[in-house]
């Protein structure tokens, strides 16, 4: 089905953002050649600046690496041009070099932070560090951390230009009901089989002894933090029980609409630039904040979470009082919504009866061929209004509790419906928006910003207007 008619290549390409990224990150110094490690018919090829966007500069061999890249990754790369491959890399650099006209700020420790996480996989694959210097011919592991270094950076300029582009754009409910009018019945779009979910948790109880430790803890890493013996974002990348910003030292940044907990909220802004909170308590577990810049409205901060140890025996008081919690609901004292509005541990699905948001949609369906697979499977062969049997839950950061789950309703695969499939709907019209307003972005700024092609990239039909005809 086609809902738009596509004006930039990078779609093709959208998800190589969040892989290692391989294209060429050098500011123009000069235009000498360089000489290639990549052969061409047995001959050295001479390497040379095929286009300038800006600052950024595109090399020839930086298209001969993205084939390496796609091939890396198990993708076929034969209907793919080298057209196609520098119009995805003049995108790229368009995005970057506006970035920084934007003044959008990216942290060397954000970067590091994500260089850590990509070597390690990296060195997981291959076997040392060496070795994946020598797979992107670097004659030193330095010199392969300093390239790396560079295109980690450009791909994070990258991605927050076109994060600031799409969020800027909103859609009403008129214009998803012109999109929906708009589509031919025979391309409307088909959903497949859904359901909705509910679940009452009980989370098992921490002593106040094991909270102590995990206070104990977090009050050392700030005295060292404090007197100079570590960054925080070092202690972040190594202690930090928080999958979402381990990885880039604790960073994250906020405002008072970004949707964290209130008690995060409150102790974030209450802290000076420079300072780091002292140990405080939310659901996840304990927290020390560290205050790097205000700007305005908006904090850039990073934390440390650490979530206290589960004793055996806490874990089984919590399963036996959800034992207990099923029994009453098999036993028509209590029906599963109720238990869960008085008795459930989880805030966020509590006061809905202990229903589950789609994550990606902001739903309650859960399409069964999109469905987490630990969630699938806990629900997959339950029949209409069964209970399951106790589930141990254990969260990456480690954090268990025990829950009982039910499928609430089923949808079987159909045709788009309005009324039905409203929020459906509103994410293709959305889309298709965000696609338009990107379009848009590159014929702006493409006028405006100096950009240059040169030899046989000139003949190539791209689908924005880099040559400026």
């Amino acid at each position: 089905m086609k809902f738009v008619n596509t004006k930039n290549v990078f779609l093709f390409f959208l998800m190589l953002l969040s892989s290692f990224g391989i294209s060429a990150q050098e500011i123009i110094k000069d235009a000498e050649p360089v000489v290639s490690n990549v052969p061409a018919t047995g001959r050295q090829k001479i390497d040379g600046i095929i286009a300038t966007v800006g600052d950024y500069i595109v090399l020839d061999s930086d298209i001969d690496k993205m084939f390496l890249e796609l091939s890396s990754q198990g993708n076929s790369i034969k209907d793919i041009t080298r057209c196609q491959m520098l119009g995805k890399l003049l995108e790229d650099k368009l995005y970057a070099h506006q970035a920084i006209q934007d003044s959008i700020k990216v942290t060397d420790a954000e970067v590091k932070g994500m260089m850590d996480e990509r070597l390690n996989y990296m060195v997981e694959q291959i076997g040392s560090i060496e070795k994946v210097a020598e797979y992107y011919k670097k004659e030193s592991v330095e010199e392969f951390k300093t390239y790396f270094f560079d295109i980690l950076k450009e791909n994070k300029l990258t991605s927050e230009m076109q994060k600031k582009i799409v969020d800027a754009v909103e859609i009403t409910p008129e214009e998803v009901r012109n999109f929906f009018k708009k589509i031919p019945k025979e391309e409307l779009p088909l959903f497949g089989a859904e359901m909705e979910v509910a679940q009452i948790v009980v989370t098992p109880k921490v002593s106040d002894a094991d909270k102590k430790k995990v206070i104990d803890k977090l009050n050392e890493f700030k005295k060292e933090i404090q007197e100079g013996q570590s960054s925080f974002a070092t202690k972040a990348v190594l202690y930090s029980q928080d999958p979402g910003s381990r990885s880039s030292g604790g960073f994250y940044k906020m405002n008072r609409k970004t949707p964290f907990v209130k008690e995060f909220k409150d102790v974030a802004f209450s802290l000076k630039e420079g300072e780091i909170s002292a140990p405080f308590e939310t659901e996840f577990g304990f927290h020390i904040i560290y205050v790097e810049k205000i700007k305005g409205q908006e904090l850039e901060l990073r934390h440390i979470l650490l979530a206290p140890t589960v004793t055996k025996a806490s874990l089984d008081e919590a399963k036996e009082k959800i034992t207990l919690i099923r029994k009453r609901i098999l036993d028509k004292e209590i029906t599963f919504a109720d238990a869960a509005r008085s008795m459930s541990d989880e805030k966020e699905t509590r006061a809905n009866g202990g229903v589950l948001i789609n994550p990606q949609t902001q739903d309650t369906r859960f399409e069964l061929t999109k469905m987490d697979p630990v969630l699938y499977g806990q629900v997959s062969n339950l029949k209409d209004n069964e209970i399951s049997l106790p589930i141990l839950d254990e969260e990456k950061q480690g954090k268990k509790k025990y829950k009982i789950v039910t499928v609430t309703n089923r949808i079987n695969e159909h045709v788009a419906d309005y009324a039905k499939d409203y929020i459906k709907i509103k994410d293709l019209a959305l889309k298709e928006k965000q696609i338009k307003a990107i379009g848009k972005w590159f014929d702006e700024k493409i006028k405006e910003t100096y950009i240059k092609i040169i030899g046989e990239y000139r003949d190539c039909d791209f689908t924005n207007n880099w040559l400026k005809k």
